[in-house]
């Protein structure tokens, strides 16, 4: 990879960026709770756009829907990056797009810059950006979650455990891959997004898996 970008490669690394914000801006659980007679999903629970919040209506088949469907846009963006650019600065163009899809999950321009956490399309991304790093996230998500029953504990467990194992496969500088910066970009995003949650966790007052949102 040389210094400096060639203009053509900046121009497309700027493209991946606008595709993969307006990839993660899709709000599927919005969309799937409307389609299905559900309500709005902004006046259920949290009022959050993600699976959690969709499972709050009672319709498991929904959020499993709305979880695969916010991953896999996070994989989109990555994957279709890495495949329109060359590959000498394909890295580039993924991780851009990554850390692109999980802003519009977060800040979506279609529901005027109010989303949801990201974790689904976080983990999607990395699964596309760094294969054993999204497994071991999911690993750990699930883990914890299903051992204290508290959706975003096992989340926040996730989103701290993936810059450790990133930074464990590629090494400590930033200079080898942009993998691991945008991972931690990613994790601090996502971390500053549960920042209520990690206030109810330590007060004892975060809701279960299956419980109403105090």
């Amino acid at each position: 990879m040389t210094d400096a970008l060639p203009t053509y490669a900046l121009w497309l690394i700027a493209a991946m960026a606008f595709l993969g914000y307006v990839l993660g801006s899709v709000p599927f659980g919005l969309l799937l709770t409307n389609l299905a007679g559900a309500g709005d999903l902004r006046k259920i629970g949290s009022g959050n756009i993600g699976a959690t919040n969709v499972l709050r209506t009672g319709r498991k088949d929904l959020a499993a829907a709305t979880l695969a469907l916010d991953a896999a846009k996070g994989m989109l963006a990555v994957v279709t990056a890495w495949i329109m650019t060359p590959p000498d600065f394909s890295d580039y163009t993924s991780t851009v797009a990554a850390i692109a899809a999980v802003i519009g999950h977060c800040y979506p321009i279609f529901l005027g810059f109010r989303g949801g956490k990201g974790v689904a399309t976080g983990l999607g991304v990395m699964l596309a950006l760094s294969p054993l790093t999204g497994l071991a996230g999911c690993a750990v998500w699930l883990g914890v979650a299903r051992l204290t029953r508290i959706s975003s504990a096992g989340a926040l467990s996730a989103f701290i455990a993936m810059p450790v194992v990133i930074l464990a496969l590629y090494g400590f500088s930033f200079q080898t891959s942009p993998k691991p910066l945008a991972t931690v970009l990613i994790s601090l995003l996502v971390l500053a997004r549960h920042h209520e949650n990690i206030g109810r966790i330590l007060s004892g007052t975060e809701p279960r898996v299956g419980e109403k949102k105090r």
